[in-house]
């Protein structure tokens, strides 16, 4: 079991605490002798971590939608052959903060793009990897953002924003999991944050003995 690559991703809305939970996992299967990798997007590579500074930069209001997603495409292909499919293909965990669904949940429906123009004209947004497992976070969209309105540094150019935009993301968010309910598993994050990663462990344990 402890040989075999999984990849499991962390989508939600902003504020829903996905790195935290990410980062206590890892702690966690670390403990038990898995070997994981951390990563994110947009970035993960040194070119991704370029683009994400562009994507995120609160001055660049004027990025048109299609420009936003190619950026995103961009640095997800670069992120898959650089980092992801090494990893995998040596055995680790990789745990990514953000993937394919926030592309759907954000472009898809944030922006109103639709995810049949995504699926047909974007391919290489979608990366050429699915994941084993994803963790949905579920959480308000105004308790999310009154989470990061003191943020250290300020919020960046997607977390400023309209909420009217946050409540399409995650609506899109949940009709993705509805289509996907073997893959995406939402967990609720208005609760304690042992609680969240108690059933979060609960659901990652289960896979990692199905796929023995």
């Amino acid at each position: 079991m402890k040989n075999k690559g999984l990849f499991i991703t962390f989508e939600g809305i902003e504020g829903c605490g996905k790195t935290t939970q990410m980062n206590l996992l890892s702690d966690y299967l670390k403990k038990e002798g898995f070997s994981v990798l951390k990563t994110r997007e947009p970035g993960g590579t040194r070119i991704g971590e370029k683009i994400r500074d562009i994507l995120l930069n609160p001055d660049n209001k004027k990025m048109a939608k299609e420009t936003e997603i190619l950026l995103y495409g961009a640095s997800r292909t670069q992120h898959i052959e650089e980092i992801i499919k090494p990893a995998l293909k040596s055995g680790k965990i990789v745990l990514c903060d953000r993937y394919t669904d926030s592309t759907l949940a954000y472009q898809g429906f944030g922006r109103n793009m639709g995810i049949s123009f995504i699926k047909r004209a974007c391919r290489l947004s979608l990366g050429t990897i699915q994941p084993d497992l994803t963790i949905l976070l579920d959480l308000d969209v105004k308790a999310g953002l009154d989470r990061i309105k003191n943020r250290k540094g300020g919020n960046d150019r997607i977390e400023k924003e309209k909420i009217a935009f946050h409540n399409r993301v995650r609506k899109g968010y949940l009709k993705l999991a509805k289509a996907s309910r073997e893959r995406i598993k939402i967990v609720k994050a208005d609760k304690e944050i042992d609680e969240i990663q108690k059933e979060i462990k609960d659901i990652v344990i289960r896979k990692l003995y199905r796929k023995k």
